[in-house]
């Protein structure tokens, strides 16, 4: 599929967020090591960030490396960094020139020193950017924000006067890593697994869900397409009855 195929009365989503999986799966089919399946999947994520700047999509979140992940294999960690790191410097230029914003959230501290330096620099580079706003989650669990979020609350409460109970949804959204980014419209799974992997938990409430049994290796913008052409066609009720939006659309 071409972004013509998308309507053009159709919704673009404004925040698109993806689990990228399958990648080790994929290497393991061509009789490959798994890190050669992550370079790979380093190339969709350049095509896939093209795509979503071309068609107009504002943030782009990238599940790039899970809390969770530090207990595959030491040489698999290492070499995922180093793709990481590769990613980094290799893409400024991009970035720079096509006015994305690099963001990351998750708990970053515990990146090795190299990346984070290198992390920290791109940027500061493409702050000043706002054609799409790229946010790299590292070190990431949704229940490990989670936890973050409500100790800086109750932090508020115990030392600066916050009334527990003047706490509601938006008071926790701005706690969260998330914070001043509107929540996704899409999130995307690919590698045919369903489930969201402590991704999000909270941003997602009312995300649309596509799932594709495409490994991430193989998910390029013909795919990502595809699956903003299936979100077009999605009712979005927010909790309200049909009847009600077309009342309200009219």
């Amino acid at each position: 599929m071409i972004a013509s195929d998308l309507s053009p009365a159709g919704r673009i989503p404004a925040h698109v967020a993806i689990i990228m999986d399958g990648n080790g799966r994929w290497a393991k089919r061509r009789q490959k090591p798994r890190l050669y399946g992550h370079r790979v999947g380093a190339d969709s994520v350049r095509s896939v960030v093209e795509a979503a700047r071309e068609i107009g999509v504002s943030y782009l979140t990238l599940y790039a490396f899970s809390s969770e992940n530090w207990q595959r294999p030491a040489q698999e960690v290492k070499g995922l960094m180093n793709i990481l790191g590769h990613f980094l410097k290799s893409e400024l230029a991009r970035m720079l020139e096509n006015g994305i914003r690099l963001n990351a959230f998750g708990d970053c501290t515990r990146l090795p020193e190299g990346i984070r330096r290198t992390l920290l620099e791109t940027m500061a580079k493409t702050a000043h950017h706002h054609e799409l706003t790229l946010n790299l989650a590292l070190n990431y669990g949704a229940r490990d924000e989670l936890c973050r979020a409500v100790r800086a609350i109750a932090a508020q409460c115990r030392d600066d006067g916050m009334q527990p109970e003047s706490i509601d949804p938006e008071t926790i959204g701005r706690y969260l890593d998330t914070a001043g980014q509107p929540d996704p419209d899409l999130l995307i799974r690919t590698g045919g697994e369903k489930r969201l992997s402590n991704f999000l938990l909270w941003q997602a409430s009312y995300a649309e869900l596509y799932f594709t049994d495409v490994m991430w290796p193989d998910f390029r913008k013909p795919e990502f397409i595809q699956a903003l052409a299936h979100y077009q066609g999605r009712e979005r009720r927010f909790g309200k009855a049909s009847e009600q939006l077309a009342v309200h659309s009219s």
